[in-house]
C-alpha cells in the first residue's frame, strides 16, 4: 500500500481509499469534461463492478459508514476506520449523522467517497461514504477515478437519480441523491431544488426535500421556506414538515410553529406538532398546547396530546396529567390518560390511581 501510494503521487494520480480492501483496484485519471464518459464505458464492460472517486463533502462533522464491522478492523484497531467499515456486496444497515469525536480531517482530505455499482450494462447501486470508513469490495473489481470535478460529479449523479426514478428504484434514486447533498458546491443545491419542483414525481420531491433540509445548511431552509408551506399537495407538506425538522437553521422551528398553527390540513399541522415535539424547548411545547385550545378539529388536539408524549419524560408527565385534569375535551382527556399509562412513571401512575379511587 506504501508503494502504491508513493507512485501514485509522483504520477500525480490519488490512489484508492487507504481502508479498500478484497478488491481488484485500478485507477485512472478523468480529463475535464469526460467523467460521463468514463463512466459509461465502464458501465459497459462485462461483469459486476464498483467505480469510484472522492469529491469534497459539505461543512460539518459528517460520518457516513455502516453499523457493521469488517472484521480485520478489529484485528487492526478500533481507531483504524471510523465506524468499521462496510461489506460492498451486502446488504448492510448504514448510518448518516453528526460526529463530535470525529478528529478534524487532514488538510486536502475531500472526505466524500462516492461509490456506484454496474452490472448487466446499468448502474444498480450509487453509496455516499466517509473517506475514513473501511470498504470491503467483495472480490470485484474496483476503478477508482481520479481528478473528478464536483459539477460533473453532481451532473452524472442527476442523471442516474432520474434513471433510477423512472425505473421506480426509489431506494437507488435516494442514495443518489444523499450522494448529491453531501458534496459542497453550488451545482447540488441547484440539482436539489430542480427536483423540488412542481410537477416533479411526489415521492422524489420528497427525498429531495429530506436531503435539502438535512444537508444544505441556510441555502436549504431558505428554498423549503419558500416550497413547502406554499405547496398545494397536502401529502408533500406533510413530509415536507420532516424535510423542516432536520434543518439545523433556528428558524426552520419558527416555521414548523407557523405550520402547526395554519396549515389549512389537519394531517399536517399535526406532523408539524409531532416534529416540534422531537426538538422539545419552551416554543415547541407551546405551540403544543395552542394546538389542544384552540385547533378547530379533534383529530389535531389528539395528535397534539400525543406530540405531548414524545417529549422528555419529565416534561412530558405533567403536561399529560394537566391535559387529562383540564382540558373540555373528553376524547382529548381519553388520550392523555392512555399516554400517561404508557409512560410508566410514577407521578402518571399515582394520577390514574387517583381517578380509578374516584
Amino acid at each position: 500500500m506504501i508503494l502504491a501510494l508513493s507512485l501514485s503521487l509522483l504520477v500525480g494520480v490519488p490512489a484508492p481509499p487507504a481502508g479498500l480492501q478484497n478488491a481488484k483496484a485500478a485507477t485512472r485519471a478523468v480529463a475535464p469534461g469526460r467523467l460521463a464518459a468514463e463512466v459509461k464505458a465502464l458501465v459497459a464492460s462485462p461483469g459486476p463492478r464498483w467505480i469510484g472517486y472522492s469529491q469534497p463533502v459539505i461543512e460539518g462533522k459528517h460520518r457516513m459508514c455502516c453499523f457493521n464491522s469488517l472484521s480485520d478492523s478489529k484485528r487492526r484497531g478500533k481507531d483504524r476506520y471510523c465506524c468499521g467499515g462496510c461489506h460492498l456486496e451486502r446488504d448492510s444497515s448504514f448510518t448518516i449523522g453528526g460526529d463530535e469525536d470525529r478528529p478534524v480531517a487532514l488538510e486536502g482530505s475531500p472526505g466524500l467517497v462516492v461509490l456506484l455499482r454496474s452490472e448487466s450494462g446499468r448502474i444498480g447501486k450509487v453509496r455516499a461514504f466517509d473517506d475514513e470508513c473501511g470498504l470491503d469490495a467483495g472480490g470485484l473489481p474496483f476503478t477508482w477515478l481520479s481528478d473528478v470535478r464536483p459539477e460533473e460529479s453532481i451532473a452524472l449523479l442527476g442523471s442516474i437519480v432520474r434513471e433510477m426514478d423512472d425505473a421506480r428504484r426509489e431506494d437507488g434514486a435516494g442514495s443518489a441523491l444523499a450522494a448529491v447533498a453531501l458534496t459542497a458546491h453550488p451545482s447540488a443545491d441547484a440539482l436539489l431544488e430542480s427536483f423540488l419542483a412542481r410537477g416533479q414525481p411526489r415521492e422524489l420531491r420528497k427525498k429531495a426535500a429530506f436531503w435539502t433540509g438535512n444537508s444544505r445548511g441556510r441555502r436549504g431552509f431558505e428554498v423549503l421556506r419558500d416550497v413547502v408551506p406554499k405547496d398545494p399537495d397536502e401529502d408533500f407538506r406533510r413530509d415536507g414538515t420532516f424535510a423542516l425538522s432536520q434543518s439545523p437553521v433556528a428558524e426552520a422551528l419558527d416555521l414548523l410553529v407557523s405550520m402547526a398553527k395554519s396549515d389549512p390540513d389537519g394531517e399536517v399541522r399535526g406532523q408539524a406538532l409531532f416534529w416540534l415535539a422531537q426538538k422539545a424547548g419552551d416554543r415547541a411545547v407551546k405551540a403544543i398546547e395552542n394546538a389542544l385550545e384552540d385547533d378547530p378539529e379533534e383529530e389535531v388536539k389528539k395528535k397534539a396530546v400525543f406530540a405531548l408524549s414524545q417529549l422528555p419524560q419529565d416534561e412530558a408527565v405533567p403536561q399529560l396529567i394537566r391535559v387529562a385534569r383540564t382540558n373540555r375535551n373528553a376524547e382529548v382527556r381519553k388520550q392523555a390518560i392512555f399516554w400517561l399509562g404508557q409512560t410508566r412513571d410514577p407521578r402518571a401512575l399515582a394520577y390514574i390511581e387517583e381517578i380509578l379511587d374516584r
